[in-house]
């Protein structure tokens, strides 16, 4: 599996090989995601089986990462964040999951929370 970035209006963020837009939840904790059931139905998340890399501009290599979810499935990190999909983004690059709640954000390349700052 292979990380990328996108670029666009909120800056640049991370996305899957197919270019679908990866989100933070700022309620997680780090190394910890809090998103279960109804939760990751509206935020899927990015599970692997496979090594995970990274590849874009100023992204670091070293922030990839995993966490054991309570199925036992591994969940992607980036720097410590749990990694998610947006079920309302239908297409690549999309950003509908942008600012929802108040705590699902775009993860930049450096491991930052896009909160409406571009880095």
């Amino acid at each position: 599996m292979v990380l990328k970035t996108a670029k666009g209006s909120a800056g640049i963020w991370l996305t899957d090989s197919a270019g679908r837009t990866l989100y933070l939840n700022t309620k997680d904790k780090k190394t910890a995601s809090n998103c279960y059931d109804t939760c990751a139905t509206k935020w899927p998340p990015l599970t692997t089986t496979k090594p995970v890399t990274v590849t874009g501009k100023y992204t670091v290599p070293k922030n990839l990462g995993t966490i054991t979810r309570t199925d036992g499935t591994k969940q992607v990190t980036y720097g410590g964040h749990p990694l998610y999909y947006f079920k309302g983004d239908t297409a690549p690059h999309q950003i509908k999951g942008q600012g929802v709640d108040g705590a699902w954000f775009l993860i930049g390349p450096i491991a930052n929370i896009m909160n409406g700052t571009k880095p």
